[in-house]
């Protein structure tokens, strides 16, 4: 049964549906996920802007979550990189546990460089500036000529000077993962947003047109209306995907300095607006469909309302979350569907992305005021 890929996917996203945590019946132990350790480094930075008078007990706990992080860094790869605690068998890939991907590491930096610019936490600026290594010199490419057609998929272990040469001026794709060429774009923009926070603290100008020619392709898939396909096998567009390319975009032209795709980027935000939230501020999953209410979308929600100061719907939205999907102990629920609530705490998640886009709306509802 190990062996069959689709036995694997089923039984993953079964287990993961269950209203029932049956994980034990199957010795699933739980995990240190580095994505969790980032995403509440990223939150306890926030806070410490919130309520400066308890710094000290902030940085107490940041300073705990690096040194876990820095032991759960994926080994035997250049630069930086983390990847999730778990085997994980996704759609058109197999992932191993703590096998690097471009999203992990590229919330994690994310999360990182956020603490870096608050605390000035210089561990934190080392290991973006580390993960910008692994983002150029690790991961795979997939190059496009000028009419959008594959030109090249170039594995990073072969990617040389001459073929840097090359294809300098070619618009092309980051691979999700260190074993594939899968062509994800708001996984290609997470290693963008590395490289634009890296040359932000490093102001190394070779990465402005790597990560330019990275953005250009991605902005060449973005839809009439403004919206982002997750990838080219899968058209769904849902809330969570779409604004993480946003925030990345955004995170772009801040660190570079530039205006130059403003339109996209009030084109899509314009669609992600209209079209991922109800009256109430209930986050749809996706554009035409309210249900399943996520987690990851409702706090991935705040993180890019807030970024974009639509912060009347982010409170509805931390209001509508708050009320219907937080338990009274305080953690928040999987999902809710049509017919009921998921209940399981999932710390990743869950309550990672709430607390990460709660902390990040508070911050800003409080140096707005």
């Amino acid at each position: 049964l190990q062996k069959s890929k689709k036995i694997r996917f089923l039984f993953q996203q079964f287990i993961k549906r269950l209203p029932i945590n049956l994980r034990f019946l199957f010795e699933i132990k739980k995990g240190k996920n580095p994505v969790t350790l980032g995403l509440s480094i990223q939150s306890y930075a926030y806070l410490i802007e919130i309520y400066p008078n308890r710094k000290e007990e902030f940085l107490l706990k940041i300073e705990l979550l690096l040194n876990d992080l820095e032991l759960l860094k994926s080994i035997g790869f250049e630069g930086t990189s983390w990847g999730y605690d778990f085997d994980w068998e996704a759609r058109y890939a197999t992932i191993n546990a703590y096998q690097p991907t471009v999203v992990a590491t590229g919330i994690i930096s994310n999360a990182l460089f956020e603490c870096w610019r608050i605390t000035g936490n210089k561990k934190c600026a080392d290991f973006v500036i580390n993960s910008s290594i692994f983002v150029q010199k690790v991961l795979n490419r997939t190059y496009f000529d000028e009419n959008g057609k594959v030109q090249a998929e170039i594995n990073a272990k072969y990617f040389n000077n001459e073929k840097e040469i090359e294809f300098q001026n070619n618009l092309f794709c980051f691979s999700y993962s260190t074993h594939d060429q899968q062509i994800v774009l708001n996984a290609s923009m997470k290693g963008v947003r590395v490289l634009a926070q890296t040359f932000l603290i490093t102001n190394d100008e070779l990465l402005i047109k790597i990560a330019r020619n990275a953005v250009l392709f991605v902005l060449k898939q973005q839809q009439e209306n403004g919206s982002f396909m997750y990838s080219n096998k899968r058209e769904k567009i849902d809330n969570y995907h779409t604004g993480y390319v946003l925030d990345c975009l955004d995170e772009y032209q801040k660190c570079f300095e530039t205006n130059e795709f403003d339109e996209q980027l009030k084109k899509g935000f314009e669609f992600y607006k209209n079209s991922f939230f109800t009256d109430e501020g209930i986050p749809k999953f996706y554009n035409d469909e309210i249900f399943p209410i996520d987690c990851t979308a409702a706090g991935q929600s705040l993180l890019t309302l807030t970024r974009f100061s639509e912060f009347e719907l982010a409170h509805k939205v931390s209001k509508y979350m708050t009320e219907n999907m937080q338990d009274k102990r305080g953690f928040f629920y999987f999902r809710k569907y049509k017919n009921g609530i998921n209940k399981t705490s999932f710390m990743r998640w869950s309550n990672a992305w709430m607390f990460v886009g709660m902390s990040y709306f508070l911050k800003n509802e409080n140096s707005k005021k």
